[in-house]
């Protein structure tokens, strides 16, 4: 949704932060397990966004019971 409404595509997004195109799909698609702050910093510097645009918080249960549904949720996209 960020990248969406900033007008920018994740291989312009993966060369400004130093990043590989797949690893910003697999962010996009939820499909990351983790993400290191200097990479949520640079994403947010270039998206010119806060880490709250990017995140969302889910507990360890629900967690696993929405991967059991859609795996897909990811904000970056």
């Amino acid at each position: 949704m960020v990248m969406k409404r900033r007008g920018v595509g994740a291989s312009e997004l993966a060369e400004k932060v130093g990043r590989s195109p797949v690893n910003i799909s697999h962010l996009r698609c939820g499909h990351a397990r983790g993400i290191r702050i200097d990479l949520l910093e640079k994403l947010c510097r270039e998206l010119h966004c806060q880490p709250g645009d990017l995140l969302v918080y889910e507990s360890a249960d629900s967690a696993a019971d929405s991967r059991d549904v859609d795996s897909s949720k990811g904000e970056l996209g």
